[in-house]
């Protein structure tokens, strides 16, 4: 089991960030690259929680979306090809007296079997990279769909 934490500044608001992560329509993959359309089906949606299932390039899962706190976005894998257990993401956000917002995501993935077990141990090590990669390109994709301009800061990835 890999539990991999992340922390960013964004210059999204938390109310921003959190309707992007729950914004499951079409042109999600342009949010988040790991969430391709082919793979996209909503099962059910209510006013704070989501069922959806997603994933890209052969692997998916099921998530248990909760935003019933608006600082706080918690997806529970319920089922997948490759990830079982404890498996999925916490998303914390806190304003800032600068007008940012800090995001502290936690990622966990425990493996349901063999490649599972094997793209937990790539990505606890080397694949770290991938997925900070991949956060980062989410909230400039969320800053620029909310017509935030990222200035460059030396303390906003970290």
């Amino acid at each position: 089991m890999s539990t991999i934490h992340f922390h960013y500044k964004t210059f999204s608001t938390p109310e921003q960030f959190v309707a992007g992560l729950t914004d499951f329509g079409p042109g999600r993959s342009k949010l988040f690259g790991n969430s391709a359309e082919a793979y996209m089906k909503v099962h059910h949606r209510g006013p704070s929680e989501a069922d959806v299932t997603e994933g890209s390039g052969g692997i998916w899962e099921r998530l248990y979306y909760d935003w019933s706190d608006p600082f706080r976005v918690v997806m529970t894998t319920t089922d997948s090809n490759v990830w079982g257990g404890r498996s999925g993401h916490i998303y914390t956000f806190t304003r800032l007296p600068d007008g940012m917002t800090a995001l502290d995501a936690v990622v966990v993935r425990e493996g349901k079997n063999m490649k599972g077990r094997a793209l937990a141990l790539v990505l606890g090590t080397i694949g770290r990279h991938f997925l900070e990669k991949a956060l980062a390109n989410s909230v400039k994709a969320i800053e620029a769909r909310n017509g935030a301009a990222r200035k460059e800061c030396a303390s906003c990835a970290g």
